[in-house]
């Protein structure tokens, strides 16, 4: 597997450098990366040693010397690479050598917790400041989100169109209906785009489109590096990660949530007054008196 471009920079201009080239034990250190990248991404510093043969401390010089702060920041820029590359069958079988099958339940939502304690770190508060201004300033609002993102997509519509009177969230099998549902896509309005790796071509593709018909474009997405923010004119950056075949999208979900509520309150009146018209229009159709129906007759029964 072929080294991420930045680490790849990285590696040759140390090799250049005279003065300061890799060590033995580092060199190894090198070689194992560039055969095994997709299972040194998820080793911790201890581990990867172990595996090389060198000791812990080897191991986090080796980092250090390429430039990163430590072993940790390195690490994420390996991921970063790895993750888009991985299909379904290496997720398996990296994720398998994270958890044991005793504490899955625990693992994951550890991981989870941490994904959205990061994402709170380091997402950019402008950013998401002037995503809800672009957002509340659109004529129409345009979603679209891929294959695992799919479901992000329609829980983002379903609210928006809570607030809002013209929400569209793209539906495609193929790229020729995602252009024509697009076609009058304009100036006035905004397309949020929701990709996290392994990205989509499709949502990219709708998001150049969009942005070359004037279309202010919104990326809720994974990374700085992630080429869904080449289009943007703001983009929210959520980690995102994966439990063997899964891809982990609770920090994203938790961004929208947090969208969703910065929108209610700027449009408090409007909802307001939705929500009053849809109650009256649960009531006289009985729309969530079904199940207490179903319910009494159930105890009648006993």
């Amino acid at each position: 597997m072929e080294l991420q471009n930045d680490i790849k920079r990285r590696i040759q201009e140390k090799e250049q450098d005279k003065k300061n080239r890799f060590s033995k034990g580092q060199r190894f250190i090198l070689e194992y990366i560039e055969k095994h990248a997709d299972k040194a991404a998820f080793l911790t510093a201890a581990k990867l040693g172990e595996a090389v043969g060198v000791s812990e401390s080897t191991v986090v010089r080796f980092a250090i010397g390429l430039g990163y702060k430590g072993y940790s920041e390195f690490q994420r820029a390996l991921q970063e690479y790895v993750k888009q590359k991985l299909n379904s069958i290496q997720r398996i079988e990296i994720t398998s050598g994270i958890f044991s099958e005793t504490s899955v339940l625990e693992s994951v939502l550890n991981a989870d917790a941490e994904k959205i304690k990061t994402t709170l770190d380091r997402i950019d508060q402008t950013a998401f400041e002037r995503a809800v201004d672009t957002i509340l300033s659109a004529e129409t609002i345009y979603i679209i989100g891929i294959r695992s993102c799919a479901p992000l997509a329609s829980f983002l519509g379903f609210y928006l169109n809570l607030i809002f009177k013209d929400v569209r969230i793209l539906q495609s099998s193929n790229s020729s209906e995602l252009f024509e549902q697009l076609l009058r896509i304009g100036k006035a309005d905004v397309i949020i785009g929701i990709s996290f790796p392994r990205y989509s071509m499709r949502t990219l593709k709708a998001l150049e489109f969009a942005n070359h018909q004037g279309a202010q474009v919104i990326a809720l997405t994974d990374s700085p590096n992630s080429p869904m923010n080449q289009y943007a004119c703001c983009s929210l950056l959520a980690k995102s990660g994966m439990a063997s075949i899964v891809d982990s999208l609770v920090a994203p979900l938790s961004v929208i949530n947090a969208l969703v509520a910065a929108l209610c309150m700027k449009k408090q009146q409007e909802v307001v007054q939705t929500l009053e018209a849809l109650e009256k229009i649960w009531e006289e159709y009985q729309i969530y008196n079904n199940d207490e129906i179903e319910t009494e007759k159930e105890t009648d029964f006993e």
